[in-house]
This record gives structure tokens, sequence and C-alpha cells, in this order.
């Protein structure tokens, strides 16, 4: 990131830098460098953000709120990390900035406008890009039920696969909703789904305590667990599940989240069998 910055100048508007630096994502950079999710001007990187923090914390960058700057020891940093593919790639949007700039990263990427505050702003009378961005939004369909896992997924690929997946409500259903990994302890997801347009809850009531879950060495040790969990545990949450039905039955679409990414090694998939067996609409859980 700060190689591309100073391939840029050393220096950016916060929103121009933003569409910069997922232009280069796209086109240039090593897969995975930094993934994106539509926000309120266009595509948006959290993870981005928490490294400009640490970047400015270590010195590296001036802490603006306006725009990007490279400090000094910041632009010796960059120096080491400057190569050709960015150079040709600030040269290829040199004077490309605000409202084209945006305007570009809507038209080739549509999905990344979806939220946009600022579409008609920005589009203006281009009726084809705003039916490519209309189109993109996924349709908001019958109430349903999914559960997904964090495990091995950024927050960007997390709260994109919800969004594709027409995710109205996430529902947390960890006991401590707090994470080493960035983005999914309980305020920083809160905020993120909020941002994308999901509605999120906590329910700690069907969460099951992190001693249970130790010297579980094999799926064998795992269903043992969760029939113990059914019976001692979930089959007393009748309030809680009752909650998640009334959300259903009024339409929502509904993500049961939890951290493993296999459904038959985390608790989620318990949670979700009872939630199809008391739910009057003929559910059948979708695992992302």
């Amino acid at each position: 990131m700060l190689g591309l910055l100073s391939a840029l100048g050393g220096h950016a508007f916060k929103r121009d830098f933003q569409k910069l630096l997922f232009l280069y994502c796209q086109e240039a950079a090593p897969k995975g460098l930094y993934e994106f999710v539509p926000y309120r001007f266009g595509a948006f990187s959290f993870t981005s953000y928490a490294d400009r923090r640490k970047l400015i914390a270590h010195g590296l960058l001036e802490d603006r709120e306006e725009y990007w700057r490279l400090t000094d020891r910041g632009a010796q940093v960059a120096s080491q990390a400057h190569d050709d593919s960015m150079e040709r790639f600030a040269q290829r949007y040199h004077g490309i900035r605000g409202k084209c700039l945006v305007g570009e990263t809507y038209r080739r990427f549509p999905f990344y406008a979806i939220r946009s505050e600022i579409v008609t702003e920005i589009l203006g009378h281009d009726d084809c890009a705003v039916r490519r961005i209309e189109h993109a939004r996924t349709s908001r369909t019958p109430a349903a039920l999914s559960t997904i896992g964090y495990e091995g997924r950024t927050i960007e690929s997390f709260l994109n696969t919800l969004l594709r997946g027409g995710v109205t409500l996430l529902c947390d259903v960890r006991r401590n909703p707090i994470s080493r990994k960035y983005g999914f302890s309980k305020k920083t997801l809160k905020n993120a789904c909020e941002g994308v347009g999901i509605r999120y809850v906590h329910l700690p009531e069907l969460g099951i305590a992190s001693a249970d879950r130790q010297n579980l060495n094999s799926q064998t040790d795992y269903d043992r667990l969760f029939a113990t969990y059914e019976k001692a545990h979930l089959s007393n949450q009748g309030e809680a599940l009752s909650r998640l039905l009334g959300l259903m039955d009024s339409g929502q679409r509904v993500a049961l989240t939890c951290y493993e990414r296999l459904p038959q090694q985390c608790h989620r998939h318990c949670v979700a069998d009872a939630l199809e067996q008391g739910s009057i609409l003929s559910l059948k859980t979708k695992h992302f």
C-alpha cells in the first residue's frame, strides 16, 4: 500500500486512493492483497483502513482525515516496496481522479456500487451503467435460512458472501463474540454488517461454552458434543429460537454465524436444524 501511494506521488485524497487501490487490486496486485465490499461511495476495504491506522501509528503515514500522505520515513519504506506494476498503474490512471475515477469503478464493477449513495451524482444520465448496477443488486426473495463460518475468510469476503446470498440479518450464535481475526469481534462485525445494509443480532444464549470444545479430535467427538448440546442446552432455548422464527416469518433472510468453516463441526448446524423443525415455512438451510 505504501508502494502504490509512492507511485501515485506520495499523497492522494482518501476516496481517490480507495478507488485506485481497488482498481490496482483488480488489475495488477497479487491475488488476495485486499478485498472490497460495496459501501456508501462504492468499493471499500475495511482491512485497508485498519492497516492505515497501523501505518499512522508507526509513523509511516500522516494522520490526516481527508487524504493519505507518506511521511519521510514512510517514503523510505515505500521505496523498497515500489515496483514496475505500480508505476505502470499510476501512469495509466494519471489525472483520473474525483468523479471520473469513481465512475470508472462503477461502470466496470457494478456490484461494488449497489450500496452507493452517489450513483446519480456520479453517473448522471448514463442509463446503461445505472441498469447494470440495479441488475447487480440481489432481488429480495422469501425468507430463508443459511449458516456461515468465518474461518479462513476476510471480513470483506464474508460480507460479500452474505450480500450475494441475499442475507438481510446476521445472527451471531457465539457465546463470546470476540476474535483475534480482524473484523469479527462483536462491535466491528456489527458496524461492518450495518454498513452494507445487513442487520446484526447477537444471541449468546445459543452459544456453546469454549470449555466444552476441548479435545475434539474426530467427527465422532464433534457429534457427541452436539448431541449433548442439543439435549442439555438447545432444548431449553425456546425464547431465542422463537425470536429467530419470528424474524424469518416476517420475511428476513437469516444467516447464523460462528467460527468454524465446516458446519458439521460447529453448533450452528444444530440451531439451524431446530429452526427448520420449528418453522411454519418450508425451510432448507444453505451452508455458505
